[in-house]
């Protein structure tokens, strides 16, 4: 693939992961937990990890976090360190997953994982914004969340990937 339809393609991609970020908070979630998301983003970098590797995809995430925090109004904010934190953590986990483990691990397992990893770094990051231990005591309920968000994006991954053309 040659420079220019490289670049090209990865703009399309922050595009898109850009724009799934800020949709995804339009939607309400019915949950009793709060803070849920279903990380629709996170597709993106699967299929980046995919298609271009892992340098791109941490590309993708970071310019996608520092755009959709700018659209949001949370720049440079707590909200932007816990959403870079847990996109950071989660996409460079995928990537290992997916160079070490793809033969055992399907996009789905993959994406599950990248999804609790997501949750522990930004709980992290939270933890340490407001320096306190006390928050962890959360980390449990968005484990229990993370689990069926990441199976579903991780289907969309298999399903795009199999129907997207080969020569991509």
């Amino acid at each position: 693939m040659n420079n220019t339809r490289r670049m090209v393609f990865l703009a399309l991609f922050i595009a898109m992961a850009s724009v799934l970020h800020v949709v995804e908070s339009w939607i309400p979630l019915p949950l009793p937990v709060p803070g849920i998301k279903l990380g629709l983003a996170n597709i993106v970098s699967l299929i980046t990890i995919e298609i271009f590797g892992w340098r791109d995809a941490i590309y993708v995430v970071v310019i996608r976090v520092f755009l959709a925090s700018l659209f949001g109004g949370v720049f440079l904010g707590p909200a932007f360190a816990m959403s870079m934190s847990g996109a950071i953590a989660s996409t460079l986990i995928m990537a290992y997953a997916y160079v070490s483990w793809h033969s055992t691990f399907s996009f789905v397992g993959i994406s599950i994982l990248g999804a609790v990893i997501h949750n522990v770094a930004q709980m992290m990051m939270a933890a340490l914004v407001v320096s306190s231990l006390t928050l962890l005591w959360y980390l449990p309920y968005l484990i229990l969340f993370a689990v069926p968000t990441g199976w579903a994006t991780g289907m969309i991954v298999v399903y795009f990937l199999a129907k997207a053309p080969k020569n991509l």
